[in-house]
């Protein structure tokens, strides 16, 4: 597997150089960049099955690089050591990333991942969407990718309803359309969707508030949501 390391702290790029030559023997570094010029010409000259990438950094971040290509054949691995919004951005479209410090372990397990989403057809649709919401900064037009058992589909925020635990997936009640049963469990969605005015009203629940139709009091209460489904809030949830 052909590599490039595109990062602009010198100690970052020699760890994950050290981390890739001793537990990653299949994967072949083509050269490291320390900003996102020289990661562009490196990416042209060699065609790299996947890239380890900054996302900030002086001049041009990693998601600007990214911008300029027409079409995304890498697996990307993204680098970050405080962004919290480009962390959200990713982990809404399934990619992953390393947060600052990382570990050797840390390391393999994300080329492990990488190698396995080569092949996935879906890997173009989670970039395209990456880059989407980007451009859409913390608003809830962003698309969020829900996992199924067919593949993925692709939903703006705003569009959701409400998500509802099933077993160990999660049904999602989509604004004028059909729920959709996300392979993800209920738990996974909590952090990403907080930010964006989503709470958790009952352990197996959490709405949109702002598709709330209305609320009806009582020991824990229930809301009424704009689809017409009624959802419970539990006792500890009301004041909330």
């Amino acid at each position: 597997m052909k590599t490039i390391i595109i990062d602009d702290e010198p100690g970052s790029r020699e760890y994950l150089e050290q981390a890739l030559g001793e537990y990653c023997p299949h994967v072949r570094i083509m050269g490291m960049a320390s900003n996102a010029e020289e990661g562009f010409e490196l990416i042209h000259k060699h065609r790299p099955d996947l890239i380890f990438l900054d996302v900030e950094m002086p001049d041009e971040s990693g998601f600007d690089l990214l911008r300029k290509f027409k079409e995304i054949y890498f697996e990307v691995i993204f680098v970050t050591g405080f962004d919290e919004y480009a962390v959200n951005a990713i982990k809404f479209n399934c990619l992953d990333y390393l947060l600052k410090p990382f570990s050797y372990s840390e390391v393999v397990n994300a080329v492990d991942k990488a190698s396995r989403k080569l092949s996935e057809k879906s890997f173009r649709g989670k970039m395209s969407n990456l880059i989407d919401n980007l451009s859409q900064p913390k608003t809830n037009q962003q698309k969020i990718a829900l996992p199924t058992q067919e593949g993925l589909t692709f939903v703006p925020i705003q569009n959701i309803i409400a998500l509802q635990a099933d077993g160990r997936c999660t049904l999602i009640h989509i604004m004028d359309g059909k729920p959709i049963l996300s392979t993800k469990n209920l738990k996974e969605f909590e952090p990403i969707l907080v930010a964006y005015d989503f709470v958790r009203i009952h352990r197996k629940s959490i709405i949109n508030l702002d598709a709330i139709e209305r609320y009806s009091r009582g020991e824990g209460g229930y809301v009424v949501m704009q689809n017409g489904i009624t959802i419970e809030v539990s006792r500890r949830k009301k004041d909330e």
